[in-house]
């Protein structure tokens, strides 16, 4: 997935939804990482990047208590990201999960529901669907 694809996405003006959750993000790309963490801190909610599965799932195992969603990407080194979720969800069961992927032949919506993941997002993922998709997942979960 190129970068410039998913600055373009973000870059639009909208009226997207808003929030102040505290979201865990996972993506071994730090340019994506920080581009992400830009996008979502400008909707108003608190972000830890992680550029690591293994870095995510250290923080997430100290305090699972500080995060109310993990936004994770699906392919990554040491880890996918539904190995990552499975590793999550036995601390903290039906925790809020969305994975985004540009392709994955491992998950799919049926399996990623299957596992208690909220929501699975095709890349490029544009700033109106990503917060549309946050505020329903987060508002599901209350």
């Amino acid at each position: 997935m190129a970068q410039e694809e998913e600055a373009k996405a973000f870059a639009a003006a909208d009226t997207s939804p808003t929030g102040d959750e505290h979201i865990l993000l996972v993506d071994d790309e730090p340019a994506l990482g920080k581009l992400l963490t830009k996008a979502l801190e400008g909707l108003g909610y608190r972000v830890t990047l992680a550029t690591s599965p293994r870095e995510a799932l250290d923080r997430f195992q100290a305090t699972p208590e500080a995060f109310d969603l993990i936004l994770t990407d699906q392919t990554m080194p040491e880890m996918t990201g539904d190995q990552l979720v499975r590793a999550m969800m036995k601390i903290r069961p039906g925790f809020p999960v969305i994975i985004c992927t540009g392709y994955s032949d491992i998950l799919d919506d049926t399996k990623a529901r299957a596992m208690g993941i909220r929501a699975l997002l095709m890349k490029p993922v544009g700033r109106a669907k990503l917060a549309e998709t946050l505020r329903i997942v987060l508002d599901e979960s209350v």
